[in-house]
């Protein structure tokens, strides 16, 4: 080996010995252990609790490959990645205090976490096998996920549920039932185990957005916001994490350009060059342990001879924080989201603050299931979805913006903000703070 390729060697090594992985995120296997022992304690000691609530004692959940019902797919062991062939699960309450029930009236065994109760060989027909196994039980209803409004809650199809309807004798087919809260219910219910590593989720997120907003990242005048979103994206394949939506960059500056809702929600430029005087906003999401974080930060790139961002800036972050304090002090048990959007949106207008509250439940999902507490172009409240009553033991995106008028700008600018949440059923707790001051990112970083 010559001494070019040796010093390259030498290098390399040195290189790779300086990337460590981040040591909280823990290694394909030990995800797919911790992803079934959460599943197994959530169908154990909470599911039993929710049927018994919503007055289903059958819960008949029906899928077929790569078109997965989406309660279904949340209840699939941490090595299935999708149905396979037509995946029937049932869970049953046999009351009396006795443990859940359940059942796979599948093919393949749903490993551990489900009995199973199809011999193909012994019985032909699918249909039939699950029509002697609801007859053997005979519940009183039986829960399907059907609902005309809530998307998350409407996961049997129209083919499936006209093969099993078809089967289904006349006398169990009364006892059918939409199970729309009972699904609800179940995305939407955090459990401890969950809890005791959703915080680290939340944490990674606020560090990989630290970081993007940094120089290590951003050289004003030369990277513009295109580039750091896809920086985002490769950062979160490095982790050996997902994006469930693309991350977005924009930019508030001091130009005649006015803030636009659909603009900022739906049609951001690509790419502009990030400048000094900037307010640059992200957007960014990660999924881990079947769970989502859904975050949105804002850094200040510092003008020269500035070492932090101008008051105007500061207030009108403290004009969103003072917010989104009115807006989490409402959370109540047994409120609705539009009950809380009208109170929020009223007390913070007494007080000076123009607010937009936009808040979605999180969990499975990105915007999962659960109460929706305004949406950025229906503040004056969203109706059914919006009607849902708080819940205790559920996680939330405090998503909203306050929009502050800035003289120096000659215009009025948002303050958008998005941190997650857990609401307890008492108070609302950011998993892991908020933000309540600007990134700070230098002008001159190669000066430093």
């Amino acid at each position: 080996m010559n001494r070019l390729v040796l010093a390259i060697c030498v290098l390399l090594g040195i290189l790779c010995s300086n990337v460590k992985a981040d040591e909280r995120i823990k290694s394909m296997q030990q995800r797919a252990a911790l992803v079934n022992s959460m599943l197994d304690d959530k169908l154990t000691t909470v599911l039993p609790q929710l049927m018994r609530k919503q007055g289903i004692d059958m819960w008949v959940l029906i899928s077929r490959e790569y078109n997965e019902d989406p309660v279904l797919k949340t209840m699939l062991p941490s090595t299935w990645l999708s149905a396979r062939r037509r995946t029937i699960l049932v869970l049953f309450d046999p009351g009396e205090g006795k443990p859940l029930q359940r059942f796979a009236v599948a093919r393949y065994a749903v490993d551990s976490l489900f009995s199973k109760a199809w011999d193909k060989e012994m019985q032909p027909d699918q249909w039939q096998r699950l029509v002697e196994l609801i007859k053997q039980k005979a519940p009183t209803k039986i829960g399907i996920n059907k609902s005309e409004h809530f998307a998350l809650a409407d996961g049997m199809t129209a083919t499936e549920y006209e093969a099993f309807t078809a089967a289904l004798p006349a006398d169990y087919a009364k006892r059918l039932v939409s199970a729309e809260y009972l699904a609800i219910n179940w995305l939407e219910t955090r459990t401890a185990l969950e809890m005791a590593h959703y915080p680290t989720l939340i944490a990674i997120g606020h560090d990989v957005i630290a970081e993007a907003f940094s120089n290590a990242v951003i050289t004003p005048g030369t990277t513009t916001t295109n580039d750091v979103v896809w920086w985002l994206r490769d950062k979160s394949k490095s982790l050996g994490l997902e994006n469930w939506f693309h991350p977005s960059v924009s930019i508030q500056r001091a130009s005649a350009e006015k803030f636009d809702h659909l603009v900022a929600f739906s049609d951001r430029p690509e790419t502009q060059i990030i400048q000094p005087g900037d307010l640059v906003h992200m957007d960014f999401g990660l999924t881990y342990l079947r769970l989502n974080s859904d975050q949105q930060q804002h850094a200040y790139v510092l003008r020269e001879g500035e070492t932090d961002a101008p008051a105007y800036l500061r207030q009108a972050l403290a004009n969103a924080n003072r917010l989104q304090d009115i807006f989490t002090a409402n959370f109540k048990v047994g409120r609705s989201g539009n009950e809380v959007l009208s109170m929020s949106r009223q007390q913070a207008i007494e007080e000076g603050i123009k607010p937009s509250i936009y808040t979605h439940p999180l969990g499975y999902h990105g915007h999962a299931a659960g109460t929706t507490l305004g949406m950025w172009d229906s503040q004056g409240g969203v109706p059914v979805q919006g009607d849902y009553p708080l819940q205790p033991n559920t996680a939330y995106s405090i998503e909203l913006n306050a929009a502050t008028f800035v003289p120096e700008w000659g215009k009025e600018i948002r303050i958008m903000l998005e941190e997650n949440a857990f609401f307890d059923g008492d108070r609302v707790n950011y998993m892991d703070g908020r933000q309540t001051e600007f990134h700070l990112i230098s002008s001159r970083p190669h000066a430093e």
